[in-house]
């Protein structure tokens, strides 16, 4: 290799190694050589208007793909401003690398105020990320890359820091050899482990199956379900492990009545690559989610099987390869009453407040209409009915950031993130308010060509939070914001836009989009929900 390239140049060339194809940043003054290497390496680079939705564009590529979204970050700002979107992609265990520089050496940390200088950048984005590593000379970036990607691969997956001083990014690395990655397979659980719980599931009465999106690639896990005629309970990010109307599936929260007695009614649980966390189990922070059965617990995290109720015997491994495992390992139980179950868990959705079901309705619409289309979501008021209980049409088809760490902001560019993954129309839902957090990444969408359809409800504010403060007799302030014309900035920004108020408009909408491939947003308000309630 030739000994006159700067360690930015190889750094690219690294990441193209690893299989990388595509980088979100922000070109900055300090970032300038990590540019240097990126033009005819191969690596497409999308420019969002903001670092955090950068952070949120890796984070919706990284769950289409199932490859870590990858940024390249200014030092400083840059970081404080990625900081959220590492949050939630921490809290929903994906995978991230952020790479960022740093004042050079001598000069980080000092306190003498040069640009982008902070008292500890790599302290500060340690508590959002599974290591945040300064890489203090060339030689140490092949080995921190090694471990970034061997956790993606064989750990639980969550964000990545790399930070390189620009002293480091600008010396030479020409005598650096490539790196011809070593991939690090899944670990399963032990044998005995798999033996005893198989043992247990096949003599279990009346067992259940929790999943949570770690579970989202066990492709053994709907097979596992109807060897055991065991009802599988999916967490928002586990929807569409089994397909709408399986007779075992159930979509309803176990933050709601029904569920919480079938999990009662168990005599054995088996919990899959699902954290057991209140978002999902106990979401209006009643108590009332509890198991009392005996509980096998199958995760990558041996910390994480340890937090909530102590389980009676613990799998740790990758969740594909347990779920094999325990399928081969089980006898089928000759009992037929999983459906009977599993219907009686999912009762509880007619029970559900009519705006509720109307979102639902809508959900199902959109599914049905773009069979297959992942639909990402804001914190928004479809979502939120999309959480206690739809049916996703494939495995992982169905994401948001309502869960776990519960940002505003994420839908858009989460959205243009994973169109660029698939390369194909994504459906991103999200409101007037959320919309305002990344209203600049209209534009991005545009220019990365990513097919992105829209539909923004339009209440004029922030409408969930303002019926929970009525709803807790506080005034309502802060809420009715002032919303500018959303059509016409987006129209502006190069999008098509269309303006829907029943069912069929919006059936016809979203069918045209996608036929059309163009960012198109789909505006929608309280006259859609009402005529789907």
């Amino acid at each position: 290799m030739s000994t006159d390239i700067s360690t930015g140049v190889w750094l690219t060339q690294a990441l193209r190694a690893y299989g990388v194809d595509t980088v979100f940043g922000i070109p900055g003054v300090h970032t300038i050589e990590l540019y240097r290497g990126l033009s005819g390496s191969g690596i497409r680079h999308v420019t969002p208007r903001h670092e955090q939705g950068a952070g949120f564009m890796a984070d919706g590529y990284a769950r289409a793909s199932g490859r870590p979204g990858v940024c390249f970050i200014i030092s400083g700002p840059g970081m404080t401003n990625i900081l959220t979107a590492m949050g939630q992609a921490y809290a929903d265990s994906v995978p991230m690398l952020v790479i960022s520089t740093v004042n050079a050496h001598g000069r980080m940390g000092s306190g003498e105020g040069w640009l982008h200088e902070l008292p500890n950048q790599q302290a500060m984005v340690a508590g959002v990320s599974a290591f945040s590593r300064t890489v203090h000379r060339p030689e140490e970036l092949a080995t921190a890359l090694a471990q970034a990607f061997a956790l993606f691969e064989g750990g639980r997956p969550r964000p990545v820091h790399l930070e390189l001083p620009i002293d480091v990014m600008l010396a030479p690395a020409g005598h650096l050899p490539l790196p011809k990655p070593a991939r690090t397979p899944r670990p399963a659980p032990a044998q005995s482990a798999v033996a005893e719980a198989a043992a247990m599931l096949s003599a279990a009465r009346a067992p259940v199956i929790l999943a949570g999106g770690g579970a989202t690639r066990a492709t053994a896990l709907p097979a596992l379900a109807e060897a055991l005629d065991a009802p599988l309970v999916m967490t928002t990010n586990a929807r569409g492990i089994l397909p709408p109307g399986h007779p075992l599936a159930v979509t309803l929260t176990a933050s709601m009545p029904e569920t919480r007695a079938l999990i009662a009614g168990a005599d054995v649980v088996l919990a899959v690559g699902t954290e057991l966390g209140p978002t999902d189990y106990d979401m209006y922070e009643d108590g009332g989610f509890a198991i009392p059965g005996r509980l096998i617990r199958l995760d990558i995290d041996p910390v994480q099987t340890h937090r909530g109720k102590v389980p009676d015997l613990i799998l740790t491994g990758d969740a594909g390869e347990g779920t094999a495992a325990l399928l081969a390992a089980i006898t089928p139980r000759d009992t037929q009453d999983g459906a009977a179950r599993a219907a009686a868990a999912q009762t509880g959705l007619s029970a559900l407040p009519a705006p509720l079901r109307g979102d639902l309705a809508l959900l199902d619409l959109l599914r049905d209409t773009l069979p297959g289309a992942l639909i990402v979501g804001d914190s928004t008021q479809a979502v939120y009915a999309g959480n206690m209980g739809f049916a996703a049409g494939r495995p992982g088809g169905y994401f948001n950031s309502a869960t776990g760490f519960g940002t505003l902001g994420y839908g858009l560019p989460a959205a243009t993130g994973a169109a660029l993954a698939e390369g194909q129309p994504v459906l991103a839902l999200i409101g007037d308010g959320g919309l305002q957090f990344t209203l600049a990444e209209l534009t991005t969408a545009v220019e990365a060509c990513a097919p992105v359809i829209l539909l923004c409800y339009d209440n004029k504010g922030y409408g969930e939070i303002k019926s929970a403060m009525i709803a807790q007799n506080v005034p309502p302030l802060g809420v009715d914001i002032l919303t500018p014309d959303l059509g016409a900035i987006a129209r502006a920004c190069g999008w098509q836009v269309i303006g829907v108020a029943d069912a069929a408009g919006m059936r016809s909408a979203v069918a045209d989009a996608a036929a059309g491939r163009d960012c198109t947003m789909i505006l929608y308000g309280e006259a859609l929900r009402d005529s789907l309630r």
